[in-house]
């Protein structure tokens, strides 16, 4: 079995089913949407395949491929596990189990402003491991926060067929691009909608529902210096200690655009007796 569900169609440029303004929270770590959509895609999901979920298979929930800083579909995941399971629990059926795609480089470009061609090369250029054995004779649902140009999808089904997975695959979304005449730079119309620059950002990095993730590591670590700056007078000490962390388990230190603001943290930490 390998299918797809997806719980918004996105099929116009200017009408929307869901809010740009939430989705664009949660691709700069507010979790708080992140389990509202997680909730929201559950409940869709049921309502239309409850069938699929019925079944002796054990079931493994997977993010998209991240190395070791978590994205946000990360954290969709997360949350769309806690609802799996519960519905599990109540059938008397044992828990789901999570599970991921290492991948081993990352990048500076922003995905959402790429073409499906230009995603593939991108990603072609980066590793994968799973462990098949692992995921064998089980149901393993991959989820996304959106599908775009499918390149994602495109990419864990090579990842799947090279490793030749015997396994029944489902693949969900809260969003789907279904009408390819619109733009795929789309995405970052969403990814933008709300957070749109550096005050946006503290101010996001300053609710309690906030957590690091991907893009919004990449997103300072890419400020120019004076925006950086600004940026860490707003934020806790503790945020700092974190993104330096972060960006060295992802070894962006070794990346020349960033050199220059985790050369700045490094020196914080030193300052404060790292």
């Amino acid at each position: 079995m390998n299918r797809r569900y997806s719980l918004h169609k996105i099929d116009s440029a200017h009408e929307f089913t869901f809010s740009p303004a939430e989705y664009s929270y949660f691709k700069y770590g507010d979790k708080s949407y992140a389990e509202k959509f997680a909730k929201e895609l559950f409940e869709g999901f049921l309502a239309d395949h409850k069938d699929i979920l019925d079944t002796e298979k054990e079931i493994v929930v997977l993010p998209s491929p991240y190395m070791a800083i978590p994205t946000a579909s990360n954290f969709l995941c997360f949350y769309f596990k806690k609802q799996l399971d519960f519905y599990l629990f109540q059938k008397g059926k044992r828990s789901s189990i999570i599970s991921k795609i290492n991948r081993n480089h990352t990048y500076t470009t922003d995905y959402g402003n790429l073409s499906f061609e230009d995603r593939k090369n991108l990603i072609a250029n980066d590793t994968y491991y799973l462990d098949k054995d692992f995921l064998k004779g089980k149901l393993c649902i991959f989820i996304d926060d959106i599908k775009i140009t499918g390149s994602h999808e495109f990419t864990v089904n090579k990842i799947l067929d090279e490793y030749n997975v015997n396994a029944d695959f489902l693949f969900l979304y809260y969003a789907e691009l279904t009408n390819f005449e619109i733009d795929p730079k789309i995405e970052n119309f969403f990814n933008y909608y709300t957070v749109k620059n550096v005050e946006d950002i503290a101010e996001v990095m300053l609710k309690p529902s906030f957590q690091f993730n991907t893009r919004i590591v990449k997103y300072i670590l890419g400020l120019d210096s004076s925006n950086f700056d600004y940026l860490t007078s707003k934020i806790k000490k503790e945020q700092i200690d974190h993104l330096l962390e972060l960006a060295i388990s992802n070894n962006y230190h070794l990346i020349k655009e960033y050199e220059n603001n985790i050369n700045t943290l490094t020196q914080t930490e030193l300052n404060y007796g790292y």
